[in-house]
């Protein structure tokens, strides 16, 4: 496959913590819209886990698509697909070396978080965990939410703020009611007034969650 068909093929992939194979838990953690893989990490730091693995994978231009997470599904191809693609290959790799899903969680804010519930949507099966700080599955208004599988109890964590200028309280809402629909424990938490960020509940409920995987 050629760059401009798989744009994020070969970029790299960051580490924080243990090795895989050592940790109790591998977190994958998906950087938002301009930022970085190093941000990411920063963010992994908060959670205190010194036994758990980070990867974090770098975005071509550090961006994983160009247009809006509402957008036209077609309008953000081929970048939509690498980067779903990305997370694929970080979970077969994890898996091949020992990690079976269900100690492998996955976690993204803003862009990233809307990456990584489609990615659970798309591939459902037991995760350690599931976090979405600020985003939604993605596609306009109306997509068929057609997902098959089950997401067999895995713990998904949704929050957002109800005035996110960038994640409608809506897609939160339907993305919630989506998965709770694929069998996955969701705790969805709406916070007013917050706007586009993380706040200390969100680290504590996400530190809380890796900390009760096993």
């Amino acid at each position: 496959m050629t760059a401009a068909a798989d744009p994020h093929a070969g970029k790299p992939v960051l580490h924080l913590g243990p090795r895989p194979v050592e940790a109790r838990l591998s977190v994958i953690a998906i950087h938002g819209r301009g930022a970085s893989a190093e941000d990411i990490l920063g963010l992994a730091r908060e959670f205190a886990t010194v036994d758990v693995a980070y990867l974090a994978p770098q975005a071509a231009s550090s961006s994983w698509y160009p247009f809006s997470f509402l957008a036209p599904i077609p309008q953000n191809e081929p970048w939509l697909t690498s980067a779903l693609g990305i997370i694929s290959t970080l979970v077969q790799t994890l898996n091949a070396q020992g990690l079976p899903s269900d100690r492998v969680a996955i976690l993204g804010f803003s862009q990233g978080a809307c990456l990584t519930l489609e990615f659970a949507a798309r591939n459902p099966r037991r995760y350690a965990a599931v976090i979405g700080l600020s985003g939604g599955l993605i596609g306009p208004p109306g997509t068929p939410r057609t997902y098959e599988g089950s997401l067999e109890g895995t713990p998904v964590f949704l929050g957002c703020s109800d005035v996110d200028a960038h994640i409608p309280v809506d897609r939160v809402r339907e993305s919630a009611a989506v998965l709770r629909t694929m069998k996955a424990s969701v705790d969805e938490r709406i916070y007013r007034g917050m706007g586009h960020t993380v706040n200390s509940e969100e680290v504590e409920v996400v530190k809380a969650l890796l900390r009760a995987s096993r």
